[in-house]
């Protein structure tokens, strides 16, 4: 039976099996496969399996479908450990990604999307969870975003393999599939085997919980739910789709992404320790809605691939504060909640993700621009939501309605 090792303890075992030394090595591995499988598809599916947007619509759909049932990770964990579950999910991810080419058609690619989407939301739900419950309050921030700037160091190495080999070599999509899927299997192996059990200081509930003072919390998870379909599903179709992007530029794309993101996440969790949730998640509506409509300006004006590159990394940058959101929750729960609460919104997050692609995508078909117009709506009510939020967030002061000397009523 694996060792179980309090958190306490933790601090008294060698560095490299520590608590933070595996959320920075599964932070690692999972956007290796994840990235990389985003790099490539919109190409694999207009090459090979000849999609149009509405199968592209579709295929997010079906991806998102996981997320939208991530509640279910409240069942799994009554009889398995958040951490036993998180590296299975990651193993799974890694292992659907492996064999993702040899799938070539919509239904191929539906069903395997469906098995890595399973992998790779219930990780995000545990690991998200393990973050909140592992790293002290204090230092979450930065804690962060050093560990997302470790997902994009790690996710830059093999872009950087991709763009400079694609073409030399005459790479096959199955070998960079089956080679980045294969690295977070093992490396997810790994972490199942070589680290003890950790127990945090707090027993989390393992049942649904839905607290009236969380309301802003999820509002503002639905919204970025909603919103993010738009970028994922479609900024990048647009990149092949109109502009022509191969393989290696859309990668070469995702690596200045990946470097701005390494240098631009630390110092994201500075600015949300200094100044606040509220003024960084602002910062990040605000750019948002700007960059949305300048994408319908690409459409509505003719700009060229340059602008629609700029807005491409601009759009990457600004969803990267996001982490200002995950800072808040931590600062106004419960610290029982945090794992049901992770699983709750997870799944809050997806309700639009489910329709919103399919729907979407027939959208496309008819007038991209009002695809990205509509995004900007979103964005808009995201920035009156961010609003709400105080300038010091704790139990009892979740809004700036609430009263800080009594806690909100369940």
């Amino acid at each position: 039976m694996r060792s179980t090792v309090p958190l306490h303890n933790a601090s008294q075992m060698p560095f490299w099996r520590r608590p933070i030394t595996l959320l920075f090595l599964m932070a690692a591995a999972m956007p290796v496969a994840f990235s990389t499988w985003s790099a490539l598809l919109n190409n694999f599916v207009i090459e090979v399996a000849d999609f149009d947007g509405s199968d592209i619509g579709w295929l997010h759909t079906v991806r998102e479908i996981p997320g939208f049932l991530a509640i279910g990770v409240i069942a799994i964990l009554m009889f398995m450990r958040e951490q036993v579950l998180g590296t299975v999910a990651l193993a799974l991810l890694g292992a659907a990604t492996a064999i993702t080419a040899w799938f070539p058609s919509l239904g191929g690619l539906l069903t395997i999307t469906m098995l890595s989407s399973i992998g790779f939301h219930y990780y995000e739900t545990v690991n998200q969870s393990l973050q909140l419950q592992w790293i002290d309050r204090q230092r979450a921030p930065q804690t962060i975003g050093w560990i997302m700037a470790a997902g994009s160091a790690a996710t830059l190495v093999a872009y950087i393999l991709i763009v400079l080999s694609w073409k030399t070599f005459d790479l096959s999509y199955n070998f960079v599939f089956m080679a980045s899927g294969g690295f977070t299997f093992l490396v997810a192996i790994f972490c199942m085997v070589a680290y003890p059990q950790y127990e945090a200081p707090n027993p989390q509930l393992k049942k649904m919980v839905l607290r009236r003072r969380y309301w802003l919390y999820y509002a503002m998870q639905f919204m970025a739910g909603a919103r993010r379909q738009i970028f994922t599903v479609f900024a990048g179709f647009m990149m092949v789709e109109k502009f022509g992007f191969e393989v290696h530029q859309v990668t070469g794309l995702f690596l200045i992404n990946l470097v701005a993101n390494m240098i631009f996440a630390p110092l994201m969790g500075r600015f949300v320790s200094a100044f606040g949730e509220r003024r960084a998640l602002l910062i990040e509506y605000s750019g948002l809605i700007c960059v949305f409509l300048a994408y319908g300006g690409i459409y509505w004006f003719g700009w060229g691939v340059l602008i629609a590159s700029a807005l491409y990394v601009l759009d990457h940058l600004f969803f990267a504060m996001a982490l200002a959101l995950k800072t808040y929750f931590q600062k106004i729960a419960d610290p029982a909640d945090i794992a049901p609460t992770a699983a709750v919104a997870f799944t809050i997050n997806h309700i639009a993700a489910v329709f919103l692609p399919a729907a979407l995508g027939y959208l496309w078909l008819v007038s991209p621009s009002a695809v990205f117009l509509l995004a900007a709506a979103m964005a808009s009510v995201s920035f009156t939501l961010a609003l709400f939020i105080p300038r010091h967030p704790c139990p009892g002061n979740e809004t700036i309605f609430s009263n800080p000397l009594l806690k909100a009523a369940e």
